[in-house]
């Protein structure tokens, strides 16, 4: 079943970070809101070698329609990772207000 909302999970290095790319996807209306979770661990393995790494997390309310598109070339433009995360979520239940809202936010406006 395809959604027509998400919530988009991106870790970034810092708050600065974060803040840059969550300003950028509302003023562009790609995005009805986004939290800034602070103080995350993540653990990987890139280039060889396990990481452990301290981090903020990004949770992003917006439209699957211009994900592809608009959305992921959006975040990476800002990104300072060569590999970021950037993984939606299908909103499959959610209140019909916030989802109208959403929606009302994130129009594309040209």
């Amino acid at each position: 079943m395809m959604s027509d909302y998400l919530v988009v999970m991106i870790t970034v290095p810092s708050r600065e970070v974060g803040e840059k790319i969550a300003a950028h996807l509302i003023e562009a209306h790609l995005a009805a809101c986004v939290n800034l979770v602070p103080s995350i661990t993540s653990f990987y393995h890139w280039e060889g070698r396990l990481h452990q790494d301290e981090e903020f997390l990004l949770l992003v309310k917006t439209r699957t329609e211009e994900f592809e598109t608009r959305f992921v070339p959006a975040v990476r433009s800002l990104h300072p990772y060569d590999l970021p995360e950037i993984i939606g979520l299908p909103i499959i239940a959610g209140l019909k207000d916030y989802l109208a809202w959403v929606e009302a936010q994130t129009g594309r406006v040209d």
